[in-house]
């Protein structure tokens, strides 16, 4: 098989977005029967840097404004823009190899600084070496967990899962190889949804988010009944949506209409005669809270307890995945046989020996670490690798879902969740004070790495799927990415706490201090929400009962409302420009040029949201901000977003069958 053959130019097959029907296959891009180049010393360099640059951005730029930007958009860009700049051919493998690398960054960051800064805040000590190995191991467990569940969610959903992210980032390097119209339209979409979010982030030419509050019936709900709208009006959210598609959008919002049209408007109605206040580190009455604030000190932990029953409805309902992967598994290490045995390189994982050894092998090093590193002693050592090794397992397969269907992974809500229930535990077998605050955290960071890295490469593997680049080697250097991205994270925490300091200091590290202030009162004793966690998964219960997605509703409830609003406008866009002909192949045309453009929106959105964010960083601040949040501000982000809209609906109906 020749290494020089080229992959097919035409695009993505038409089966690449929906369900296969019974006996049929998706053949990818690229060949199975054929060698391509893939891991060269390019690719892997090129990967290796985009994780030291993306990471150490990502790093300064999430303590210090509190985002995480999604690397694998700009890295795919950047990928193709120097590949095809430099004349390689053959580059769409190499690309994948550079993306996959490179988007560790972003996950391990994430699951860095929302916890490891909170050893700082508190004014406990950390070495270098224990956020390493925090962060390193996390990585380590996120891959090992994940590899096992690739083929069900990337082979066995396919078409079931929309992976907007992925579908993003796909059509971004599709679009550089084939070139033509199909890069044409993605290079417009990416353009005006740039311009579009750059002019809100950098500038504040109108609101980012649209409320219900801009009208008087509308500010009269919002104080009187704490009934309050919102809408995210960015492009690259309602791309998103459009991605998603109109059955999950349409769920995760109904989540989010429970949440604030019902629960928060019920607390402040209860809550408007207590003359306490309730709840660990809450200042405020009730009554003297906004719409926004009950959420975030009440309803969302509801959301929290959602999403963790989610995770164990979804245990439960793919026990029979599981149990065939510890199957195969048993059978490949010990019965000598071989799961890859169709030969076709694309269904190649890496062998079964190497993840069960390396699954061993990174618990003892765990354990080693808690002991001599961490805790000092064995039955402390004992607890805070089971908190994590359940905890880790558990949570893939929801964060694997979580970026699948809606592109967020609410880390943070499980993470929270982890640092309640180890607390708890930890408190319970005799650890609190200092040193109990510092085991919790970095079992903290261990656990929200593995769940960030778990959900950010099933994205990967998604791509190579699409593509048909070999899974194998993009299992096999992830770790290479993970290695690279976790000290580099870690180098620049402890960096940035000596020249601005996170307790009270220059840098607000927004999730890590929330994560500091949980842990402080239950290290205390102090009693967490149960009541509200135990709510929220009784809700999960019964919508598990009549048989709605669980994890999408309960995104919905947890994450805050103007995000999830546009994924339904962007949904409402995909329904409304693929069923207006009695013509399939016109539908489905029109259907590819939306995705074309949706993934225009979010990779513009993304790129320049990045760069409005090192603007901002430098301390150069031209937000318009008193006229971003007047009422004429929030009135044109309404008229602007409607545009936006309708020009997607517009260029989508463009299509011609052909095409």
């Amino acid at each position: 098989m020749s290494s020089h053959e080229k992959p097919n130019s035409n695009g993505l097959p038409s089966n690449a977005y929906t369900e296969l029907k019974p006996g049929e296959e998706y053949v990818p891009i690229m060949s199975p029967h054929i060698e391509f180049p893939e891991v060269t010393s390019y690719s892997v360099a090129l990967g290796i840097l985009m994780a030291v640059i993306f990471s150490a951005a990502a790093a300064y730029l999430g303590l210090k404004v509190g985002q995480v930007f999604e690397a694998a958009i700009p890295i795919a860009i950047l990928a193709v823009g120097i590949t095809t700049m430099l004349g390689k051919k053959n580059g769409m493998g190499q690309n994948v190899i550079i993306q996959s690398i490179g988007s560790s960054s972003g996950a391990v960051v994430a699951g860095a600084i929302f916890t490891l800064p909170g050893i700082y805040i508190l004014g406990l000590q950390a070495t270098f070496f224990q956020m390493f190995f925090a962060s390193l191991l996390g990585g380590f467990l996120g891959i090992l967990f994940l590899v096992p569940f690739r083929k069900y969610f990337v082979t066995e959903m396919h078409g079931k899962l929309p992976f907007p992210e992925g579908t993003a980032t796909t059509e971004i390097l599709v679009a550089g190889e084939k070139g033509g119209k199909q890069a044409l339209v993605l290079v417009v979409g990416g353009l005006i949804g740039g311009v579009y979010d750059f002019l809100v982030a950098t500038f504040g030419t109108w609101a980012e988010v649209f409320t219900s509050r801009v009208v008087g019936i509308g500010e009269m709900l919002a104080d009187k009944y704490k009934l309050v709208f919102r809408l995210n009006t960015s492009a690259a959210v309602v791309g998103l949506g459009y991605i998603i598609g109109l059955k999950y959008s349409t769920i995760i919002v109904a989540g989010s209409f429970l949440s604030y049209f019902v629960f928060v408007p019920l607390i402040s109605y209860f809550g408007e005669n207590l003359t306490v206040t309730i709840g660990s580190g809450v200042t405020l009455l009730v009554k003297d809270m906004s719409a926004e604030l009950i959420f975030r000190n009440y309803v969302r932990h509801i959301g929290i307890g959602a999403i963790a029953m989610a995770g164990f409805i979804g245990i439960v309902r793919s026990s029979g995945v599981i149990k065939s992967a510890i199957s195969l598994a048993f059978k490949e290490i010990f019965g000598g046989i071989n799961a890859n045995h169709s030969g076709l390189r694309t269904h190649k994982d890496l062998p079964m020996k190497i993840i069960v050894g390396g699954i061993i092998f990174t618990a003892v090093v765990l354990f080693l670490f808690f002991m001599f590193g961490v805790v000092t002693n064995i039955l402390h050592a004992l607890v805070g690798l089971l908190i994590v090794m359940i905890m880790s397992f558990l949570f893939t397969t929801v964060a694997a879902n979580a970026i699948a269907i809606t592109g967020n992974n609410p880390v943070s809500g499980m993470t929270l969740m982890t640092l309640v229930l180890s607390s708890i535990i930890l408190v319970s077998v005799g650890l609190s004070g200092p040193g109990g605050m510092v085991s919790a955290l970095i079992i903290g960071g261990v656990v929200c790495t593995a769940l960030s890295v778990a959900g950010s490469f099933v994205t990967d593997l998604k791509i190579g799927y699409w593509l048909g680049s070999s899974p194998h080697k993009q299992e096999r250097w992830k770790f290479v990415g993970a290695i690279v991205s976790a000290a580099t994270v870690v180098w620049i925490i402890s960096l940035l706490d000596k020249i601005y300091g996170f307790a009270g200091g220059g840098l607000p590290a927004p999730q890590a201090n929330a994560m500091a202030a949980i842990i402080q009162p239950l290290m205390s004793n102090e009693p967490a929400p149960w009541m509200l966690y135990i709510g929220g998964a009784f809700i999960s219960l019964i919508l598990a009962m009549i048989k709605v997605p669980v994890l999408a509703f309960a995104l919905g409830m947890y994450l805050p409302q103007e995000i999830n609003t546009p994924l339904l406008i962007g949904g409402l866009i995909s329904h409304f420009v693929s069923t207006r002909s009695k013509d399939e192949a016109l539908n489905n045309s029109r259907r590819e040029r939306g995705t074309l453009i949706a993934s225009g929106f979010i990779a513009g959105g993304a790129l320049m949201g990045v760069i409005s964010v090192i603007i901002r960083s430098t301390g150069a601040n031209w937000v318009m901000a008193e006229w971003a949040e007047s009422r004429s501000g929030e009135l044109l982000s309404f008229v602007m977003f409607a545009l936006l809209c309708i020009y997607a609906i517009w260029d989508s109906m463009r299509a011609k069958k052909e095409e």
